[in-house]
């Protein structure tokens, strides 16, 4: 399994991105892997105003239907309207192509973690 080490992650298996206010959240190779093909995705609406732990969005594949959850307080400012017609990418692409949305942060989970504590606690 593939664990960016640039990233930061949630025990729910989001992955985050921070570009300056923003975060761009997706789920991570562990998670799309345990999902089987991901068929469907439900993405927030943008301006949506979102909280820590909320959940956000759906990721729907042949085995079952997945909540993702918000790792940060503040406003969906972005979503990849890609992903209605290709919702495979979340399976080949989860960390490029297969991100979710973008939060515009007010406050951002002090419960997220680095690359090597999130695959000790796959193990």
């Amino acid at each position: 399994m593939e664990t960016p080490i640039e990233l930061k992650y949630a025990r729910t298996h989001e992955w985050v991105r921070t570009e300056d206010d923003v975060i761009t959240v997706g789920i991570t190779d562990y998670a799309q892997d345990q999902l089987g093909d991901v068929v469907y995705v439900e993405l927030p609406e943008l301006g949506r105003e979102v909280s820590i732990g909320e959940g956000v969005a759906v990721v729907e594949s042949v085995k079952t239907a997945s909540d993702i959850y918000s790792p940060a307080t503040g406003v969906i400012v972005e979503v990849n309207e890609a992903l209605g017609d290709s919702p495979e990418q979340v399976n080949e692409s989860p960390y490029e192509g297969g991100w979710l949305f973008k939060v515009r942060i007010t406050d951002l989970s002090d419960e997220l973690v680095d690359a090597q504590e999130y695959e000790q606690y796959m193990e």
